[in-house]
């Protein structure tokens, strides 16, 4: 039985009474647990950061707030300058000794990375990592990378594009490796560490059902490893996102597939935040006769969202301020007219 205090006080902190009963800690001093929150919002969490962290880790309640958290704390944020929500995304690092963990692995990711500011935004983005020892995953790791003949400016950037690899088992690095020769691509390629993250977030199974569902529009499989090693992160989306694009360009674009998959960026950007606003924006201005050149379609969902902002939606705010709302998403998009698809560039 969930102990009445403990789910109480859990309660108190932000958490839903199932979630605080389902938590298998005792809270024998309210006191301390008080001291921790406290804590907390000493050094800037916010009350959603106080919730989210005890949640992740309610034990965190259970630990000397001055002896045991406050040094890691000034190390996280004041030295390093991590902001709280970090540690909210990952509040285990705080049971982790400072002296014996959390400092060697800094230092070590430091050494690899080279800045303070790719230290932190790599680490923002997946604090988890800092949870891989240094001497059992984060060592052999890069070893394994330079035994696959990676230089190391290479290792520095894959661990900035995505610092998860420092966890990864040493059998699945080689096995990606591997996998990444068969495809014909070899380490010195532009695109090759993206390639490389991608297929170690995949399993096989995924990887040949992702294969199979292209080939099932109609995509051979050499058209497909061609487009996978132009834009790798295309096979991230999961299977239900790439059908939703692959009939969207297809029923209510009306594009051939063999088109859009030679640019195939546009299989890797949101649907839902990016093409569709994109297409409601194109559309209300060919509507109102704004658009002297046809534009090309597909570059134009795919452009660096300022350029696109410049050419499509801030020059015509003035006069047409529904482009501000549908590049915002506050105008569905429900397809193009006839008339519409006509005055595009589907090229």
């Amino acid at each position: 039985m969930p102990c009445p205090t403990t789910v109480s006080y859990l309660v108190s902190c932000g958490l839903s009474p199932a979630i605080a009963a389902a938590r298998k800690i005792r809270i024998k001093d309210t006191d301390k647990a008080d001291a921790v929150c406290a804590l907390l919002r000493e050094y800037g969490f916010s009350e959603a950061e106080v919730t989210r962290t005890v949640g992740n880790d309610p034990m965190l309640l259970t630990f000397d707030p001055d002896r045991i958290l406050r040094p890691k704390l000034d190390f996280i944020i004041h030295s390093l300058g991590f902001p709280p929500r970090m540690i909210a995304a990952e509040p285990h690092i705080l049971a982790r000794s400072l002296d014996k963990h959390l400092a060697p692995c800094i230092d070590f990711l430091r050494g690899i990375l080279g800045t303070e500011d790719k230290l932190r935004l790599a680490v923002s983005r997946i604090p988890r990592a800092l949870m891989a020892d240094v001497d059992n995953c984060m060592r052999p790791v890069v070893e394994a990378f330079r035994r696959h003949g990676l230089p190391e400016e290479s290792i520095s950037k894959l661990l900035f594009i995505h610092l998860g690899v420092v966890m990864m088992p040493l059998k699945r690095i080689a096995e990606a490796f591997e996998d990444l020769k068969e495809l014909g691509m070899c380490s010195k390629e532009t695109n090759f560490l993206y390639a490389f993250r991608v297929m170690c977030s995949l399993k096989k199974e995924t990887w040949r059902r992702k294969v199979a569902l292209y080939q099932s529009f109609g995509v051979s499989e050499d058209v497909l490893i061609r487009a996978f090693k132009t834009q790798p992160t295309m096979l991230l989306a999961s299977e239900e996102a790439i059908k939703k694009k692959v009939r969207f360009f297809q029923d209510t674009l009306k594009l051939d597939l063999s088109r859009v998959i030679q640019q195939p960026m546009v299989l890797s950007v949101s649907l839902e935040n990016c093409v569709k606003p994109r297409c409601a924006v194109l559309s209300i201005l060919i509507r109102k006769g704004k658009l002297e050149r046809k534009p090309n379609l597909i570059p134009a969902l795919v452009t660096n969202a300022k350029i696109f902002s410049e050419r499509f939606v801030l020059k015509h705010a003035d006069d047409v301020p529904d482009v501000v709302k549908a590049f915002e998403g506050k105008i569905k998009f429900k397809g193009f007219t006839d008339q519409e698809l006509n005055f595009l560039n589907l090229k």
